[in-house]
């Protein structure tokens, strides 16, 4: 390839990006016109992958950290010819319906490995996306599992904070095969970087344990031999590209002004002049739409190779299915066992604790689960005997101490999970899901597969008083759409939980779990998962004045209220809530049936909000009027008036 092929072929990606902005009246020209000769290196020389199977297991990953520059990736699916990516989603970009979405977004349009926009995730996802390669690299072996993932980022991936538990996580860890392209054009929207930052960049990267250069972006010589120099790297790898934003624009190139809205039909006029590009809109001429459609091409033989390896390899039936859902099966079968154990010792313990017992049986049984946890091992109680820990000297280990990153260690699960072949889960304390929220709000919105375990779930945590009591979070987290948040009553519940979020591959599950001992409430321990459903009746009867939900820790309270009205000759129902969204996804006649025809009252050690679409105007609610105190748990919920005395109360004020 010539270099005045490469770079008319990185003038197609300018061309498009531009008069794609341009005729949307929206979006970020640009980054594409920056990078666009760093996409056209990498793409057209090295990164594996065939065009015509996007979901070819052994590709190299490709992650766009910064997802404002979305006009690159789209105009690369295009030019490689991918299926799907015709040049009218070029022309519709950013508009309703089409798949070329304002940023990129994972499931919708093709080469998009994760959804990015919100700076910094990509490449907190890359991490995790290098972590599985070097796990399945580790189990299979390179004849099966040998790819590499690159990101490109902006300055402002590199400013956010998830950079740095990032950056710092994979320097640790040894990643070699992690490749970062920063876009370092020196520009944000306020104006130049030093209006807000001054940090060496290469030179905290190095510290965190990466290697680090700096080249000409628009070089195609600097980066060809920049991109070779990292293939065989025992660390991660900081390539900082300087480049021109907007290169190629008039006035506007290098400014603030190129960055977030369109340059406009002069502007568009005088780059066409000055790239040499005397196209009409969309157009590219067809010995470079060939140029590029060759390179999509490139990886072809590659995955034929790859395929013939895999099955002739003894490992291929195995490797299918690991990449593959989770078999429901397993999920079965360890959840059976799981049971069996409780029944066998039945004893009240914290569900946090009875997590653990019922990880015992899933990662025996299930293969792909990756777990670990941020610096709280011991009190999530996340891992197993069995698990050892992932790290540069064991790649096969599946357990991973992710530090004090709780942000990193989220985003860097969702990308364990797009990579496909394990199954993480990552916990910390149900009051620090404020750290982790953006990254549980992305695997909701992509439909992954991450389990949050969340423990110390209340104010049943105790003497850590209210910086570390949760009030308002079950709340905030069962807000965000497509979210499982599970929160089980005893430790059958837990089993049955973890067992629903291992089954369920479209969306994440946040499991919240006890600090405090709970009861075994559910002495006949069917083989049914009745926690699945959402909700079921655990106290029923026909006779009844009212009906009492309750999740979690106060199931047992709702219990004993019953109890104690029964006393008094009031007759009520008991019904265990361990998940809102599982429940309210049940047939109408189901849900009418559980939540009964007569008044209702929820109990929960948590905030009001959401409950009143269940207890309606005649229901009444007992729970948290604000934060908590320094005080053992019992106390606690003494003080703020959740027990089984005042749930009886608030029954007898509705009935």
């Amino acid at each position: 390839m010539t270099f005045d092929t490469t770079l008319r072929m990185a003038n197609a990606i300018r061309a498009l990006s531009m008069d794609a902005v341009e005729k949307a009246n929206s979006g970020h020209p640009g980054m594409p016109m920056g990078m666009a000769d760093v996409a056209t290196v990498l793409f057209s020389k090295f990164l594996k992958f065939d065009a015509t199977a996007p979901e070819w297991p052994d590709r190299d990953r490709f992650i766009l950290s910064a997802g404002h520059g979305s006009m690159l990736i789209y105009s690369l699916a295009y030019l490689l010819g991918y299926d799907g990516m015709d040049i009218d989603q070029l022309k519709n970009f950013r508009q309703l319906g089409a798949k070329t979405a304002g940023h990129p977004e994972f499931g919708h349009a093709p080469a998009v490995e994760t959804t990015t926009g919100p700076l910094g995730q990509g490449l907190a996802n890359a991490v995790g996306f290098a972590m599985a390669e070097a796990h399945l690299a580790a189990v299979f072996g390179a004849e099966l599992v040998d790819h590499k993932t690159y990101v490109i980022a902006g300055d402002g991936c590199l400013m956010e904070g998830i950079s740095q538990e990032a950056i710092s996580l994979a320097g640790r860890q040894k990643l070699g095969k992690l490749i970062v392209l920063w876009d370092d054009n020196d520009i944000t929207i306020d104006g130049k970087v030093s209006m807000a930052d001054a940090t060496d960049q290469l030179a905290r990267f190095e510290a965190s344990g990466w290697r680090a250069q700096r080249i000409d972006g628009h070089d195609p010589t600097a980066i060809e031999n920049a991109i070779d120099s990292a293939q065989d790297s025992d660390r991660p790898i900081l390539i900082a590209c300087r480049t021109t934003i907007g290169k190629g624009a008039d006035a506007k190139a290098g400014t603030a002004k190129a960055h977030g809205s369109p340059l406009g039909q002069a502007e568009i006029a005088a780059a066409r002049r000055n790239l040499d590009w005397p196209y009409a809109p969309f157009e590219v001429p067809n010995d470079i739409l060939e140029a590029w459609r060759e390179a999509g091409a490139r990886g072809a033989s590659h995955r034929r190779a790859w395929e013939a390896r895999l099955s002739a390899s003894g490992a291929g039936e195995e490797f299918r299915r690991r990449m593959a859902p989770i078999d429901p099966k397993r999920v079965d079968a360890a959840l059976a066992r799981a049971k069996s154990a409780i029944r066998e010792t039945p004893k009240a313990m914290a569900t946090r604790v009875a997590s653990q017992h019922a990880l015992e049986a899933f990662t025996a049984e299930i293969p792909q689960m990756l777990g670990g946890s941020a610096d709280l091992t011991g009190s999530n109680n996340t891992k197993t005997e069995r698990l050892e820990v992932f790290d540069d000297a064991n790649r096969k280990g599946r357990y991973v101490h992710y530090g004090i990153r709780e942000h990193g260690m989220a985003a860097a699960m969702n990308g364990l999970a797009l990579h496909g072949g394990v199954a993480p889960y990552g916990g910390t304390f149900l009051v620090f899901s404020d750290y982790c929220r953006p990254s549980i709000r992305l695997a909701a919105l992509m439909g992954v597969q991450s389990i949050f375990v969340l423990t110390h779930d209340s104010i049943g945590l105790g003497e850590d008083g209210p910086t570390h009591q949760p009030v308002e979070h079950l709340a905030a987290l069962r807000a965000i759409p497509n979210l499982h948040v599970w929160r089980p009553a005893d430790a059958v519940e837990t089993a049955e939980c973890w067992a629903a979020a291992l089954l369920d591959t479209t969306r994440p599950s946040a499991l919240a779990l006890s600090r405090q001992n709970l009861p075994l409430l559910r002495s006949d321990i069917e083989a049914e998962n009745l926690s699945a459903r959402g909700a079921y009746a655990i106290a029923d009867r026909d006779d009844y004045s009212a009906t009492i939900l309750a999740s979690g820790s106060e199931v047992h309270l709702a219990i004993e209220a019953a109890s104690r009205l029964a006393g008094d000759g009031v007759f009520v129902r008991v019904v265990s809530v361990p998940n809102w969204l599982a429940f309210d996804q049940q047939p109408e006649k189901y849900r009418l049936e559980v939540l009964g025809d007569q008044p209702i009252v929820a109990v929960e050690a948590g905030i009001a909000m959401g409950w009143e679409k269940y207890t309606g105007p005649r229901g009444r609610f007992v729970g948290m009027p604000g934060f908590g105190a320094s005080a053992p748990a019992e106390a606690l919920f003494e003080r703020f008036d959740i027990t089984s005395r005042a749930v009886a109360e608030a029954v007898r004020s509705v009935i």
